[in-house]
């Protein structure tokens, strides 16, 4: 068995709102070879091109418009598929999709954020902005019969190219845990390093024999990962096989159970890293829209925020009345960084 894993982030930068961290795990039976043999440390199986497998029913890109094909669900870099203001649907197609290939059928708010990131939900239990969207139905920009009719088609396009798609988990970090990791992480870009292997070992775990490669997109500036990683998987010895700018590569564990892991630039181009991508961009919108209501509504003439530096502080600034009203401690509402 071959196993492909990608992983990807949303909500790195921002002060105000979670840091999301998702990976998705496919198998396949045996290698398929495509094209290009240096995508990822220039070894075969990890280059199996998922685009091409899956062409009837995933597209890397959303459909142009007027298009009349509807059979295919964009699988890609968020950035691509969501922008502020521009609606949810090319995001939940795909995720609704992907996530009724693992047996999960949410209907609401809290239903999504159990299918995704089910370690979350106690978190969020004691923060006021989360409590009141908990059964807000889901989701927003499809309705039922599209849904149902991609969902069939997808699960029968993996069926036909013999893959399966084995999980699809997310890890959201908050506010107050995000401060509590800076003070165990030399840095923020530690911290996002830290708990990307940390759930890329968790979703390793379960697997069986074969090989397995995974895909992260570039932390930063770094180029070396092998400390990192010894970190999370102390038993074996990591095996560097390039460290550079474009992509970083290493490989551990027995003959009959291989990883291989790529730290590479715009990995949202592998196919599960882009299913990574959604799932943490959508979880990071629901979870700032949230924020966003919370105080727009105790707050009049207040403006939502993506939570960027600048406009985070003009945000914070413009809240600091209501919070202290509401008692909400600057601990769970502001990332020191």
């Amino acid at each position: 068995m071959h196993y492909l894993i990608g992983t990807d982030e949303a909500g790195y930068g921002p002060n105000l709102g979670p840091l999301l961290i998702s990976a998705s795990v496919w198998a396949l039976p045996e290698p398929q070879v495509s094209g290009d043999s240096s995508a990822v440390g220039g070894s075969a199986p990890a280059n199996t091109d998922l685009y091409s497998l899956l062409g009837d029913v995933v597209a890397a890109a959303p459909p142009r418009r007027g298009s009349n094909n509807k059979s295919q669900v964009a699988i890609a870099d968020s950035k691509k598929l969501y922008k502020p203001g521009g609606g949810w649907k090319h995001l939940e197609r795909g995720l609704w999709a992907a996530m009724a290939a693992l047996g999960r059928h949410p209907s609401d708010w809290l239903d999504v954020w159990k299918a995704l990131s089910p370690d979350s939900c106690n978190a969020m239990a004691s923060v006021p902005w989360y409590q009141q969207n908990m059964q807000r139905p889901l989701p927003k920009d499809v309705d039922a019969e599209e849904i149902s009719r991609l969902i069939e088609v997808f699960v029968e396009g993996l069926a036909r190219a013999g893959v399966r798609l084995i999980d699809l988990r997310s890890r959201a970090v908050f506010a107050g845990q995000f401060n509590a990791r800076l003070n165990e992480h030399v840095s923020k870009g530690a911290l996002l390093s830290h708990e990307t292997l940390d759930l890329v070992a968790e979703v390793v775990r379960p697997l069986g024999e074969g090989t397995i490669h995974v895909v992260c997109d570039k932390h930063g500036g770094r180029n070396r990962y092998a400390d990192l990683l010894a970190d999370h998987f102390p038993e074996w010895l990591i095996e560097i096989y390039g460290e550079g700018r474009l992509q970083s590569v290493y490989r551990f564990g027995p003959p009959e159970r291989r990883v291989e892991i790529c730290f590479q630039a715009k990995g949202e181009g592998f196919l599960p890293a882009a299913l990574a991508s959604m799932a943490s961009k959508y979880l990071r919108e629901l979870a700032m829209e949230a924020l966003n209501d919370f105080w727009c509504q105790r707050v009049e003439g207040l403006r939502p925020t993506a939570g960027y530096p600048v406009d985070a502080l003009r945000f914070h600034q413009a809240i600091a009345k209501a919070q202290a009203e509401a008692g909400v401690p600057d601990e769970m509402l502001w990332r020191r960084k």
